[in-house]
């Protein structure tokens, strides 16, 4: 286990007085490190998440967690086996990656804009099964924000997402051809097989699927490379879940977004994409046991910093199993976790190590 809090509570002070006058530089190869008290971290809350995993084995399942602040590496923690080379796969923070892409395809001219109707994409596909107006009605947008009124379900044996994923071929047909439920637009309900979607419709524009895109235009700016993508037989990338990552890669992703698009000075994903997918496209209400409020381009909203003076949205990309990026960007914070966390009755889930240990490192 590697224990990097340790050695940055006990650098010098000159290397402290240092890390709080320099600005930390864009992690593109290597990250700038500091320590928590440096950037305005009180250490023992950090220290005690350690010891509840180590000692008390309350977070069994952890695998990583990583805390950014102010662009600096200030913890970085790894359990279970895991190592800062190993890839974890990253469920459905892939999702996030995906909605990336999306908007710098729109940038780029591919796609003219999140109004366009999906089927417009698939102009040679042939006969789609239960073809309703509301089908026909269907947009880029409705996918992205998890609103497509089309009767596809996952989670238990036997749902439409347990069969598309059985399929060698024929994602997007499969997702076509699932009847409706209800008109675009109209309600909320978790749907992975739309997001897988989205590579197939960017592959009739560009030429090229979602993993593509991104390993010629997202990735190689970041220095994120040898990235993995869980495929079919005809190359279609899950983009809904089938990104493999190492928890720092993420972690630029998350600081990426923290900067409103922006990397080594360079508009990477344009500025009013990264805002509006921050935006509320659809509340759930109160907020949730997991601090969900509203949900946005692929992006989950939460609840704010309890604490926080502006009580502004935690924005995160979550992943089955409890991989995750939250960005905070009251504080200037990316906090990243990977685990196998599959038990909502256990208490461990990762959104508890942001509320109940970091966020209150910061108010001290």
């Amino acid at each position: 286990m590697k224990h990097t809090l340790v050695v940055l509570i006990i650098l010098s002070c000159q290397s402290l007085s240092t890390s709080l006058t320099a600005q930390a530089a864009w992690p593109t190869q290597e990250w700038d490190r500091s320590t928590p008290e440096a950037q305005g971290i009180n250490p023992d809350g950090l220290i005690q998440l350690i010891k509840d995993k180590t000692e008390n084995n309350k977070f069994e399942y952890l695998h990583s967690t990583i805390v950014i602040k102010n662009g600096y590496l200030v913890f970085e923690e790894y359990f279970n086996g895991f190592n800062s080379e190993r890839p974890n796969l990253i469920q459905s923070v892939t999702k996030s990656f995906t909605s990336a892409v999306i908007g710098m395809a729109i940038e780029q001219g591919h796609i003219k804009s999140v109004d366009e109707k999906v089927l417009d994409f698939f102009p040679d596909v042939g006969d789609i099964q239960n073809m309703d107006d509301r089908k026909r009605s269907m947009t880029l947008k409705d996918l992205l924000t998890m609103r497509s009124g089309t009767d596809y379900e996952e989670g238990y044996e036997g749902s439409p997402h347990r069969q598309l994923n059985r399929l060698k071929t024929g994602w997007d047909t499969f997702y076509l051809n699932r009847p409706m439920i209800r008109d675009p637009g109209s309600g909320f309900q978790y749907d992975s097989g739309g997001v897988i979607l989205l590579s197939a419709m960017l592959k009739n524009r560009s030429g090229m699927h979602v993993d593509a895109f991104a390993e010629k235009y997202l990735f190689p700016p970041m220095g994120i490379n040898n990235s993995l993508w869980l495929k079919n037989d005809e190359g279609h990338p899950h983009t809904g879940g089938g990104l493999f990552l190492r928890p720092l890669q993420m972690a630029k992703f998350g600081l990426l977004y923290l900067r409103g698009g922006v990397w080594e000075n360079q508009q990477l994903i344009p500025a009013d994409w990264v805002s509006q997918s921050f935006t509320k496209h659809h509340s759930f209400g109160s907020p949730s046991s997991r601090k969900t409020t509203d949900y946005g381009y692929l992006w989950w909203i939460l609840e704010g910093d309890p604490a926080g003076e502006g009580k502004q949205p935690i924005y995160a990309a979550r992943g089955y199993g409890g991989q995750t990026i939250y960005i905070i960007s009251e504080h200037d914070l990316v906090v990243v976790t990977t685990s196998n966390w599959n038990d909502p009755a256990g208490g461990r889930d990762p959104v508890e190590i942001l509320y109940n240990y970091i966020l209150p490192a910061l108010h001290h």
